[in-house]
């Protein structure tokens, strides 16, 4: 069975009888735990900075509302996943260069994945954060937008490039949701899988980049 947030022991212990920290991971923790028990409508900022043992205040010097939480580094994740992109050599395959970026983008350790698997259930299927979800994921895109425009010789915001970067995103959202129907897979092997599938269709755009 999956576990609920509430159900990390070592992470319940550590913050027993103490007051708890105040990090941007630790906010976050406290707001899935809260969002899985109550629901994410039921569940305010005020809420949530009481369980950090924190001001309302302050809750905001980490995030600017509460959809900001379930998404935690999301921001700092995607500036990550452009160097990333950034420092592949240009004779690696457009498309190879992708799919080991996003699947790296999606790598977590093992003790973050029960989080994972909550963030990833309420981005899904909660409206208010599928509203929100939109802007992050137009955000995403343009990351792969960027890279792939000099790969096929033509600006960001033109047809193939925006079409890639959609193609990529989909893939991504199809992967996850596999990954939550399945306890127990691999999210990385789901990931690789379907962006392996878009390959053939999309590879032979790429022109040669002379460096």
């Amino acid at each position: 069975m999956q576990k609920s947030p509430s159900s990390p022991s070592a992470d319940r212990a550590s913050r027993t009888g103490r007051r708890p920290s105040t990090s941007h991971a630790q906010l976050e923790q406290h707001a899935l735990r809260l969002f899985s028990a109550r629901g994410f409508d039921e569940v305010t900022v005020e809420d949530i900075a009481a369980a950090a043992g924190i001001g309302r205040r302050t809750f905001f010097r980490y995030y600017r509302s509460k959809n900001d939480a379930v998404w935690g580094n999301f921001e700092e994740e995607l500036q990550r996943m452009r160097a990333v992109l950034a420092a592949y050599p240009s004779d690696l395959p457009m498309m190879d260069a992708l799919r080991e970026a996003i699947v790296d983008f999606n790598r977590l350790d093992a003790s973050q994945l029960p989080w994972h698997r909550v963030r990833m259930s309420l981005i899904m299927q909660v409206p208010a954060l599928q509203a929100h979800s939109t802007l992050r994921y137009a955000e995403w895109r343009a990351v792969v937008a960027e890279f792939v425009a000099p790969r096929l010789g033509r600006p960001t915001d033109a047809l193939l490039p925006q079409v890639i970067a959609h193609a990529c995103l989909g893939a991504a959202v199809a992967a996850y949701e596999q990954w939550l129907r399945h306890d127990g897979s691999d999210l990385s092997d789901f990931l690789d899988q379907a962006l392996r599938a878009l390959a053939p269709g999309f590879q032979a755009y790429e022109t040669t980049v002379e460096t």
